[in-house]
C-alpha cells in the first residue's frame, strides 16, 4: 500500500505532466510489456512554487483548493517567502500569510520569514497605516519580526518622520533579534533626529563589557560624523558631550577611531575652546596605545594657542613615554606659536635642536618651518636675522624660499621704514622665479604709503598692473583710498574708488576707508552719500561708520544732520556706544544747547552705557566756558558721590583754571588740596592755572610754596610758568627768587 504522500505526489505529477496521443501510449505500453517500467519523477520545487503561484493567482477561494494544499505541503518552507512576494500586493501577502497560519504547522521563523515580505510590499506600497496594524498584529499574533523587517520598518517610520514609531519597533523586539545591525539602524536614527538623549542610552546599552551583539565598526563611524556636526551652544550640548565621554568605551570592544577620525575630533574641540576634553579624549585612547602623532599634533596647537606651555611641555613629554615619535609638523606647530608670543629666541633655540637631534630624532626642516621662524622674527623687528635665515634655508637645506618667504622679509623691512631693501627684495624674488602675489604688492604698497610715498605706491601698482598682470583687490585699492584721503587729495581717492567699481563690487572696507576719508576731509556729505551707495550695495554700515559721520556732521555744525545720522543708525538695529553719546554731549555742550546734551546723557545711561570721565569733562568744560561755574560744580560733585568715575588732572585743571580766572583762588586751592588727597597728581598745567591766579590777587606766599611744591614733585616749569612768574616777581623785586626756583633751590 502506497503512503499518502506518495500517492500526492503522484498526483501532483500527473497533474503537471501534459497528456500524450492514444498511439504513443500504445507504443508505450508495447514496450514496458518488454522493459522494466520507467520510475515517476516527481517535480522539482522549483516546478511546485510556480504551480502554486498560478494556483493562487487564479482563485481567491484557496481554502477549498486541494492541490493547493497539496502543493504547498510538498514545498520547504524557505520557499513561501517567494509565493508570497509575487503576489506583488501586501494584502495578497497577508492573505497568504493569514492561510498558511491557519492550515500548516510552520516555526515561527518560517511564518515570520513570509510575515518580512509582506511587511516589504507594504513598505514600497508607502501604505503607513497598513504598516503599523501590521505591527499590532505581529505583536497579537505573537509572531517575531526579523532583524530584517525590524530594520525596514524602523527607516520607514524614520522616513516619514515618526521616529517614535522606529523606537516602539526596536522596544517590542525580542532580545535575540536585536542584533548589531539593528542597534546601529536604530542609533543611525536617532542620532539624525537629535534625539540625542535616546541615542546616549541606547549607546550606553551597546557599550557593555559583555553585551551580546558588541559594536562594530559601523557604530564608531555612525556617532563620530555626528560629533563633528556638533554645533556648541546648542540645547543638546550636555547629551553630545555625554556622548563624547562614552567614545573611549570603545577601546574595551577593540574599537579605536581612525588616525583621520580622532584628529578631526580633536581639532575640533580645541578649535571650540574645549582643549581639557580634547586632553581627556587622547589621553584615554592613549591608555590603549592606539594614538599616532597627527591627533597629537591637532592638540598640541590647541594648546599653543591657548599659551599653555606647562601642558605642551608635559604631553612633549608624554608622547616620548608613548613611544608616539613627533614630526615637522610638531615642531613648527611649536615653532609657530613660540613666534607668536614673540618668544623668537627659544624658537630659534627648538629650531637648532630640530636639525642636530632631540632625544634621538633628528627632523630636515621643511619651508613651512623656516617660513613660520622668518616671519617670527620679522614681527619683532630682527628682518636681517630673517634674511640670513632664507640664505641658510638654500644653501644648507636646499629649500626653496616662496612667495610667502618673501613676503615676510618684505613685510619687516616696510614696517621699518626701509622701503629700499624691501624694492631690492621684490627685484630678488622676481629674479629668482618667484612669481609675486597680490599680497607682496598689497605689502609694498601699505609700507609705502605709512612712509609718506603715496606717488611711488601709485607708480608701483600701476607697474604691477600692466607688467606682471597683477590687478589688485579690495585691499590694495582701500589702502590707496585712504591714503589718498589722508593728504586730503579726494579727488584721487574717488577715482580709485570708481575704477574699483568698474572691475567689480568694493567691499565694505573699500566704502569704510572712502566715507572715513571724506568726514575727515570736512566733506560729511559727500561721505553720507557714499554710506547710501553702501547701503544699496548690499552693505551694512558699522559703528565706527555711523560715529564717523556723526562726529563729521558735528565739526561742520550739523548738529542737525547729526541726529539724523543717529536716528537711521538706531533704526537699523544698530545701537549707540559711549563714542556716539560723548560726540553728541560735546557738540551740543560746545553749542552752549545744555538741555539737548542732558537729554542725550540720561539717553545714553538708559541705553546702558556708563559715562565716562570724557563726559563729565566735556560737560565741566562747557559749563566753565558759559560762565556757569555753579553747574559746574554740581557735575564735578556728582562725580565724586554718585559716579563710579573719578575725575581726573584734565578735569581738576578745568576747573582750577575757571576758578582762578573768576577770582575764586581761595577756592582753587582747596581744590587742589582735594586733588591731591584723592591721588591725583597736578601737572604743569595745574601750577601755571594756580600762579596765574595767585598773581591776579598778589598772594606770593602762597605762590611761593607752591613753587617748592611743583620742584619736590618734579613738575618742571614750562614757558608759560617762567612768563608768569618773570613778569610778577621782577615787578615786586623778588628776581632773586625766581633764579633759585630755576636752579631747583627752595624758594619759600
Amino acid at each position: 500500500m502506497k503512503s499518502p504522500i506518495s500517492a500526492s505526489k503522484q498526483c501532483i505529477h500527473r497533474l503537471l505532466k501534459p497528456q500524450k496521443s492514444s498511439t504513443t501510449t500504445t507504443t508505450t505500453n508495447l514496450r514496458r510489456l518488454s522493459v522494466a517500467p520507467d520510475p515517476i519523477q516527481p517535480p522539482s520545487h522549483e516546478q511546485l512554487t510556480q504551480s502554486a503561484i498560478t494556483n493562487l493567482k487564479s482563485t481567491d477561494d484557496w481554502t477549498n483548493n486541494t492541490i493547493l494544499h497539496q502543493q504547498l505541503l510538498s514545498l520547504p518552507s524557505n520557499f513561501l517567502p517567494k509565493i508570497a512576494r509575487e503576489l506583488e500586493t501586501s494584502i495578497k501577502a497577508l492573505k497568504f500569510f493569514h492561510f498558511i497560519n491557519g492550515n500548516q504547522s510552520l516555526s515561527p521563523l518560517s511564518l515570520s520569514s513570509v510575515f518580512q515580505v509582506v511587511i516589504e510590499l507594504a513598505i514600497r506600497e508607502e501604505d503607513s497605516v497598513s504598516l503599523v496594524n501590521l505591527l499590532d498584529l505581529s505583536k497579537e499574533l505573537k509572531i517575531p519580526l526579523s532583524p530584517h523587517s525590524a530594520t525596514l520598518l524602523m527607516r520607514y517610520f524614520f522616513r516619514v518622520k515618526k521616529i517614535q514609531n522606529s523606537v516602539l519597533v526596536y522596544e517590542g523586539l525580542d532580545p535575540d533579534v536585536k542584533t548589531i545591525g539593528v542597534k546601529n539602524t536604530l542609533l543611525d536614527l536617532l542620532m539624525k533626529s537629535d534625539r540625542f538623549r535616546d541615542a546616549r542610552h541606547l549607546l550606553d546599552e551597546m557599550l557593555e563589557p559583555d553585551v551580546k551583539f558588541p559594536p562594530n565598526e559601523v557604530t564608531l563611524n555612525i556617532i563620530l560624523p555626528s560629533l563633528l556636526r556638533w554645533n556648541l551652544g546648542n540645547e543638546n550640548e550636555n547629551e553630545n558631550e555625554k556622548i563624547l565621554g562614552l567614545v573611549p568605551k570603545f577601546g574595551i570592544h577593540g574599537l579605536f577611531p581612525s588616525n583621520i577620525w580622532l584628529t578631526q575630533l580633536i581639532t575640533k574641540l580645541c578649535r571650540s575652546y574645549r582643549n581639557d576634553k580634547a586632553w581627556d579624549l587622547l589621553h584615554e585612547f592613549m591608555k590603549f596605545g592606539k594614538v599616532e602623532v597627527a591627533p597629537c599634533n591637532a592638540l598640541l596647537s590647541g594648546l599653543g594657542k591657548a599659551r599653555n606651555y606647562d601642558r605642551i611641555n608635559l604631553f612633549l613629554k608624554e608622547m616620548k613615554e608613548n613611544g608616539i615619535k613627533p614630526d615637522v609638523v610638531t615642531f613648527g606647530m611649536l615653532v609657530n606659536h613660540l613666534c607668536k608670543s614673540r618668544r623668537v629666541d627659544e624658537a630659534l633655540d627648538m629650531f637648532k635642536k630640530t636639525r642636530e637631534g632631540i632625544d634621538g630624532i633628528c627632523i630636515k626642516p621643511d619651508v613651512i618651518l623656516y617660513n613660520t621662524l622668518i616671519d617670527g622674527l620679522c614681527k619683532v623687528g630682527r628682518q636681517e636675522e630673517g634674511l640670513s635665515l632664507m640664505k641658510k634655508m638654500k644653501s644648507e637645506d636646499n629649500c626653496i624660499p616662496t612667495a610667502i618667504t618673501y613676503n615676510c622679509l618684505i613685510d619687516g623691512f616696510c614696517k621699518s621704514g626701509e622701503i629700499e631693501r624691501s624694492l631690492e627684495l621684490f627685484d630678488q624674488m622676481s629674479n629668482e622665479g618667484v612669481n609675486p602675489t597680490v599680497v607682496t604688492v598689497n605689502t609694498l604698497v601699505d609700507g609705502m604709503c605709512k612712509h609718506g610715498r603715496i606717488g611711488n605706491a601709485m607708480e608701483f601698482f600701476r607697474k604691477m598692473q600692466d607688467e606682471k598682470g597683477i590687478k589688485g583687490n579690495v585691499v590694495t585699492y582701500s589702502t590707496l583710498i585712504s591714503a589718498f584721503c589722508s593728504v586730503n587729495n579726494i579727488e584721487k581717492a574717488t577715482s580709485l574708488f570708481e575704477e574699483m567699481e568698474s572691475l567689480g563690487s568694493p567691499d565694505a572696507l573699500s566704502y569704510y576707508s572712502l566715507i572715513s576719508g571724506l568726514t575727515q576731509a570736512g566733506r560729511p556729505d559727500d561721505a553720507s552719500f557714499i554710506a547710501s551707495k553702501m547701503k544699496k550695495a548690499g552693505f551694512h554700515l558699522d559703528l565706527v561708520s555711523y560715529n564717523t559721520l556723526i562726529s563729521g556732521f558735528c565739526k561742520r555744525n550739523k548738529l542737525d544732520k547729526a541726529v539724523e545720522v543717529l536716528k537711521e543708525m538706531e533704526e537699523s538695529g544698530m545701537k549707540a556706544d559711549g563714542i556716539t553719546y560723548n560726540t553728541l554731549i560735546s557738540y551740543f555742550s560746545q553749542k552752549g544747547d545744555f538741555e539737548t546734551a542732558h537729554k542725550f546723557l540720561k539717553q545714553m545711561i538708559n541705553d546702558g552705557n556708563v559715562p565716562t570721565v570724557v563726559t563729565y569733562g566735556t560737560l565741566i568744560h562747557a559749563y566753565c566756558l558759559a560762565g556757569n561755574l555753579d553747574e559746574a560744580m554740581n557735575i564735578f560733585n556728582e562725580m565724586l558721590i554718585t559716579s563710579k568715575v573719578h575725575p581726573n588732572t584734565v578735569i581738576y585743571n578745568i576747573l582750577i583754571d575757571s576758578l582762578c580766572k573768576h577770582g575764586k583762588v581761595e577756592r582753587a586751592l582747596s581744590m587742589m588740596d582735594t586733588m591731591l588727597q584723592k591721588g591725583v597728581k597736578p601737572n604743569t598745567t595745574t601750577y601755571n592755572a594756580m600762579l596765574k591766579g595767585l598773581s591776579s590777587t598778589k598772594r606770593l606766599k602762597e605762590a611761593l610754596i607752591l613753587m617748592d611744591q611743583m620742584r619736590n614733585q618734579a613738575c618742571d616749569p614750562d614757558y608759560v610758568t617762567m612768563e608768569i612768574l618773570n613778569d610778577w616777581l621782577s615787578a615786586v623785586g623778588e628776581v632773586e627768587k625766581l633764579r633759585r626756583f630755576v636752579e631747583g633751590y627752595q624758594v619759600a
